[in-house]
């Protein structure tokens, strides 16, 4: 054959690809150099969207769980109000626009619907003159009525007469209106200071006590009404009338008043001195929250079945769950690795006597492993100790089952008997030779026992057998038990915890599937 000089521009412009310069060549079908195993397997994470979305999603959630408790300064995870408990979401920016205005919708009877307007109407009726309109108390800030729809007048029903029904929205942090409070007289000094400095009423008259009462408990019934609850009004002659929703409409007060026909905002209950003197007095609620605490009624999240910030109590199940799952997945990895490890490069009798003791743990139930923890254990080391516990008895098992078989899988290939010819130790051989090559799959494994964890501490919470309810410590396995007997009524208290614990597990799983198949070998340099 002839020796023929190759000539370049011969080859046709077609065979040719043209790589623009920012493109990575590990991108390319045909690598021109080496490139590394995990730098290769994030180049196939990142092209797995569901894993990166995943990923980003739990990373916003983490986040969430971090910055809520620094941005909500106002108060911590133990701060709780019983009085504005099972309260739906409320934010004063929001609720301009109609959203998380703290209102719930709610069909109101004409006496129900009067007695939510005179919480109003008490609210502007600062000197107890009882002359305060209807439109007045539509117009105050304390109104809880959001809305107010036509009246619907519902058939007889088993004999009973018509009436009349109204749907509405009502703002229920409003709607707890007046309360009776006994403070010290110290205390009742400071309140009218503060009235003074700030120009909000705290303070309001007492209610008389006598048969235009219907409840003397209740702060809010400041009208006269009749024995079946229905506002009066006594005529000239000295005759009950009864007073009807509707324009114009005024209430006729209840108030004690002394002698002279002044209205009387305090009683005195008992006490010597003056720092023990205890006095009786009737407040609007909502203002004395805010002098209690220096800031109005707002809860991102709503309040939980106890008066407990929803979205700080989320926030610290959140941590919790992580904290956990993360511990359990790192010591089990290390545990599971370390333990596999020396089944699968021993074998033999070692690996049958291993073996057999991981197939008795693994045995045992582990709900009847977490309830005796609970029982003998977590008196002494303390709740969540006592679960890390129960996890790591048996939690290693399955990453030390998948170390064991990557390690059949290549402790007899080449490269490791001739290592083992040129003299290297076993350790060097398991930690230096084998193990990097079973990394992926454990990584992956781990990954995915974090899902696993956070499903199972929710429903140990949920069952109760894990006691995380306390005021500084919690569990969204907890916040939801709570929320089974209530949810019908307050529905926020069960969706945002199981949104959030629904988001975690699929999340978890997806992004632990990216990894899966990052870290396989058999995908290395294949493009998709």
């Amino acid at each position: 054959m002839r020796n023929e000089k190759f000539d370049p521009g011969s080859i046709p412009k077609e065979m040719f690809e043209f790589v623009s310069p920012g493109e990575r060549s590990s991108e390319r079908k045909n690598y021109d150099r080496p490139v590394g195993y995990f730098r290769d397997a994030w180049f196939r994470f990142r092209k797995n969207k569901g894993s990166i979305a995943a990923a980003i999603i739990i990373l916003l959630i983490v986040l969430y769980s971090v910055v809520c408790p620094l941005v909500t300064t106002r108060f911590d995870g133990t701060f709780m109000d019983v009085f504005y408990a099972k309260k739906p979401p409320r934010n004063l920016l929001l609720r301009r626009i109609g959203i998380a205005d703290g209102g719930v919708n709610r069909d109101l009877s004409e006496k129900g619907l009067i007695k939510a307007l005179a919480v109003g109407m008490a609210a502007e009726d600062r000197d107890g003159t009882g002359n305060v309109t209807l439109e007045e108390g539509l117009a105050s800030d304390y109104q809880p009525m959001l809305k107010i729809g036509e009246g619907v007048q519902m058939s007889e029903i088993r004999g009973a007469k018509p009436r009349t029904v109204y749907a509405g929205r009502i703002d229920s942090y409003l709607e707890v209106g007046f309360l009776y409070r006994s403070v010290e007289q110290n205390e009742y000094e400071k309140i009218l200071r503060w009235q003074e400095e700030t120009g909000l009423q705290v303070i309001y008259p007492l209610i008389e006590n006598n048969r235009y009462t219907i409840d003397a408990a209740d702060a809010n019934y400041w009208y006269k009404t009749s024995p079946k609850g229905d506002p009066i009004h006594i005529d000239e002659n000295g005759e009950e009338q009864v007073i009807r929703y509707g324009e114009g409409m005024t209430l006729e007060d209840n108030y004690r008043r002394d002698a002279d026909g002044n209205p009387v905002y305090y009683e005195y209950t008992g006490g010597g001195s003056r720092e023990t003197a205890q006095y009786r007095i009737r407040v609007l609620y909502y203002n004395y929250y805010l002098y209690r605490n220096g800031f109005e009624p707002e809860y991102l999240f709503g309040t939980d079945g106890q008066g407990y910030d929803l979205s700080l109590r989320m926030a610290g199940g959140i941590r919790l769950s992580m904290i956990v799952a993360v511990c359990v997945a790192v010591v089990n990895l290390t545990l599971g690795a370390v333990y596999g490890a020396v089944e699968g490069y021993y074998g033999g009798t070692a690996d049958i006597i291993m073996e057999r003791i991981a197939d008795i743990l693994s045995g045992v139930p582990f709900i009847v492993v977490a309830t005796l923890f609970q029982i003998h254990l977590a008196g002494k080391v303390g709740v969540v100790p006592g679960l890390l516990f129960a996890y790591v008895l048996t939690g290693w098992i399955g990453t030390a089952n998948r170390t064991r078989t990557q390690f059949y899988r290549f402790r007899n290939q080449e490269y490791v008997i001739a290592a083992r010819t040129l003299g290297a130790k076993d350790r060097r051989i398991i930690w230096k030779h084998i193990f990097p090559n079973c990394i992926g799959t454990i990584i992956t494994a781990s990954a995915l026992v974090i899902p696993g964890v956070i499903n199972s501490e929710s429903m140990l919470s949920y069952l109760g057998i894990v006691k995380l309810g306390s005021a500084g410590t919690t569990s969204l396995g907890t916040l939801l038990s709570d929320a089974s007997a209530l949810w019908i009524n307050y529905p926020h208290l069960m969706i945002y915890p199981a949104a959030v614990l629904s988001l975690l597990l699929i999340c978890f799983n997806l992004f632990g599937n990216g990894l899966r198949d990052a870290f396989n070998p058999s995908l290395r340099g294949v493009e998709e």
